[in-house]
């Protein structure tokens, strides 16, 4: 078994996704369980609502019937989560836990992947790899969603806007 926490999909009944989110958490904290289960989620989002000529926002489970942890999976662990009040199981052949791929849990969006740089719009950076490396220039908008940064360069004598990569840039002091 690995040491590395992975995320394990969790079948409930229907409508006690919140309640057994909640009880996973106290279980963890009154067992102790911070280095076996790291992190639980009942992925939703929130869609505008048009109801008697009124918009509002609402809060909506993505996957009805489904919670989201992210574990260590021991025999201790699996067996905190299958006991849980509301669980029917893990998601699995035979209920035999199968993590979810880096692509599946990106994709369901329970992962938040924050991105800081040293660097911010207006500043001097230096390109230090790819075609114009070397080059120097003002940033003009930081996208760290998609990974890039917008710096505008001196291209023959000409201001021109290039895109590149977050990692391929640093504040130029």
């Amino acid at each position: 078994m690995s040491d590395i926490a992975k995320w394990y999909v969790i079948h409930t009944y229907s409508g006690y996704e919140n309640k057994v989110a909640q009880n996973i958490e106290k279980a963890v904290e009154s067992r102790q369980l911070h280095d076996l289960i790291k992190e639980v989620k009942v992925p939703t989002e929130i869609v505008e609502e048009i109801k008697d000529g009124k918009k509002r926002k609402v809060e909506r489970k993505l996957f009805p019937s489904y919670v989201v942890v992210k574990m260590v999976l021991t025999d201790d662990s699996w067996y905190v989560v299958r006991n849980i009040r509301g669980v029917t199981g893990f998601v699995g052949p035979s209920s035999k836990p199968v993590p979810l791929t880096q692509k599946e849990v990106d994709s369901l969006g329970v992962e938040e992947h924050r991105v800081e740089t040293e660097y911010q719009v207006g500043d001097v950076v230096k390109i230090i790899s790819g075609s114009l490396q070397g080059f120097g220039g003002n940033v003009s908008t930081i996208d760290t969603d998609r990974g890039v940064a917008t710096v505008v360069v001196s291209i023959l004598g000409r201001n021109t806007p290039v895109e590149v990569g977050l990692d391929q840039v640093v504040f130029d002091k």
